[in-house]
């Protein structure tokens, strides 16, 4: 069995949920361990908004030694699928949330949940109502107005019992009949104006096949699953809050012990990025993106294909905490998280994104025959991580911005008579400049190296304008980087009835750079494996399009940091 109390314990202040908790934990409300849940409906992919959930209800499991539920809240043939039940899986233990042995099914407990809708009716607090949908939202009311009685509300109990088995048997078509609680159209409350808890669906269950032809609103599931699973608090995002009385009103009707608390905590939004389940199955659909593990999208499978780690969402979660409003988080606080996380494991490596052709004259075997290894440290923030072998010859390759012919005020790189450090190298000189004839581009730079300033030997003579990373011709690897932006010109979808998605998409959110060279020290990177690209940020090789013969990298996030909460 694994419960979540296997992780180490950590020194957070209590917040408002851990203090409701422990003080049902120390009333004796329960005669269980604390039990909380997750219950994604498998119709999608998770994202970070997911990971805020999931880390929520695991973390208050982990605190008071309880046990953490997945539950797959599969009451739907339309929407749902097995690929999204694995896929969720495999992105839950990815986190670190993994529950172990305690995965469950909603349409496990069909029997049990029918059951409960023929105890309603027995007592006289359920009914089938024959109203059509349009029917049912008319007679409902508004928020200022009360609902009105449905015609079919005084029906018998007998009436209502034989009605509902007709339902299960298939005897009537989709659509046709519903099974709702009699609570009162009256309630300001319009969750509680007789809601809907059973409807008639003709389609096959991915798990259960045709055996069922009637299946819950999860407004019904939900507590009685809960309750089946001995879940003790039902940690739900913010917006369910008006549905708890109606949570509550199944439990107390059906006069379930101990009963499930449901409590509420608030939703976490993030700038730039697109949450909503039904519009990231537009982007996707739309081929506006490449599919639902496109870096760009907020995803679990984007985050992580673009490079994302696990404990970097988790810490990102912590520290938002506990909130109990709905919030607006911005994107860089996540890119924070990552940078933090990131800093002390990933080497750092030269790599040349948009190559200018250096030849140092007076180096032996200008053709690159002839070179060296030179000693550079893998990550200067982690001396454990060591050095590594670099080589060096007399053909080698630099970023093209940083050499200027005529140079801006303050540019403090590489010109004409200038000279830069290489770094882990020698201090260089450029001489001359190679153009093309035909179109003035610069081709390459001539320059000649001072032997006596290799780092590391102790020079400390002339003073130079910067530092520059550099990657040997005949040894750099050739590798495509792809560099992100935010998806979205702003922070919403479409506008309007006409408004696109073509509309509010950033053109400028991808871009492909070709035949970049990589320090050897890259070649065969595996799969997601993270690297420091010195002064570019920090890159992941990329899960789907790198391989034996292609290197694939993505930018994770640069190195500059504009996450203004940081200390």
């Amino acid at each position: 069995m694994s419960n979540v109390n296997e992780m180490p314990e950590e020194k957070n202040e209590e917040n408002y949920m851990e203090k409701l908790i422990r003080e049902d934990v120390e009333g004796g409300v329960y005669s269980r361990a604390v039990c909380t849940r997750f219950p994604p409906e498998p119709n999608g992919y998770l994202h970070i908004g997911s990971a805020f959930a999931i880390h929520t209800n695991y973390d208050m499991a982990r605190r008071f030694n309880g046990v953490f539920n997945l539950r797959f809240d599969d009451t739907n043939p339309l929407k749902e699928d097995m690929e999204y039940v694995k896929a969720i899986i495999e992105d839950i233990e990815w986190l670190g949330c993994s529950p172990g042995e305690h995965i469950y099914y909603g349409s496990d407990y069909s029997e049990q949940i029918y059951s409960s809708a023929v105890a309603l009716i027995r007592k006289g607090k359920a009914y089938v109502c024959d109203l059509s949908h349009e029917e049912v939202t008319a007679f409902r009311g508004t928020l200022t107005e009360p609902g009105t009685n449905s015609p079919y509300r005084e029906r018998t109990v007998e009436e209502n019992l034989s009605l509902f088995s007709g339902m299960r048997n298939g005897e009537y078509p989709s659509g046709s009949r519903v099974l709702r609680a009699k609570i009162d159209m009256g309630s300001p409350n319009i969750n509680l104006r007789d809601p809907i808890l059973y409807r008639i669906i003709h389609a096959e269950h991915y798990r259960t096949g045709e055996a069922w032809c009637i299946y819950p609103l999860y407004d019904f599931a939900h507590p009685i699953q809960d309750a089946i699973e001995g879940v003790t608090h039902s940690l739900c995002s913010l917006e369910f809050k008006d549905h708890r009385p109606l949570y509550e009103w199944v439990l107390n009707e059906l006069e379930t012990p101990e009963a499930p608390k449901q409590r509420e905590f608030g939703r976490v939004n993030l700038t730039g990025v697109v949450t909503s389940k039904r519009y990231l199955r537009q982007l996707v659909a739309g081929n506006y993106v490449e599919g639902w593990d496109d870096p760009r999208l907020p995803t679990l499978r984007g985050l992580r294909r673009r490079g994302f780690t696990p404990e970097s969402i988790k810490s990102f979660v912590m520290g938002i905490g506990m909130v109990r409003n709905q919030t607006m988080v911005d994107f860089s606080m996540l890119e924070h998280s990552l940078r933090q996380d990131l800093k002390a494991k990933a080497p750092s490596v030269m790599a040349v994104l948009d190559p200018l052709k250096v030849v140092i004259t007076n180096y032996a075997g200008q053709a690159g025959e002839n070179f060296e290894l030179l000693d550079i440290d893998n990550n200067s923030e982690n001396p454990e991580l060591g050095t590594r072998k670099v080589p060096f010859s007399g053909v080698l390759y630099i970023e093209r911005e940083d050499f200027m012919e005529e140079p801006s005020p303050g540019f403090r790189r590489l010109t004409i008579g200038g000279e830069v450090r290489l770094k882990g190298a020698y201090i260089i000189k450029c001489n001359e400049v190679v153009k093309d004839m035909a179109t003035g581009e610069i081709t390459e730079l001539r320059c000649t190296y001072d032997i006596e300033t290799k780092s590391g030997s102790g020079f400390n003579g002339r003073k130079v304008k910067g530092t520059l990373h550099w990657v040997s011709a005949g040894h750099g690897i050739r590798a495509d980087v792809y560099l992100y932006e935010k998806l979205l010109k702003d922070n919403e979808g479409p506008k309007g009835d006409t408004g696109t998605w073509g509309d509010v998409i950033n053109p400028d959110s991808v871009k492909l750079l070709k035949n970049c060279l990589l320090e050897p020290f890259v070649e065969g990177a595996l799969p997601e494996a993270k690297f420091q690209f010195m002064r570019h940020g920090y890159f992941c090789a990329d899960s789907k399009h790198s391989g034996e013969d292609r290197l694939v990298f993505n930018r994770i996030v640069p190195l500059k940091d504009s996450w203004k909460g940081k200390k």
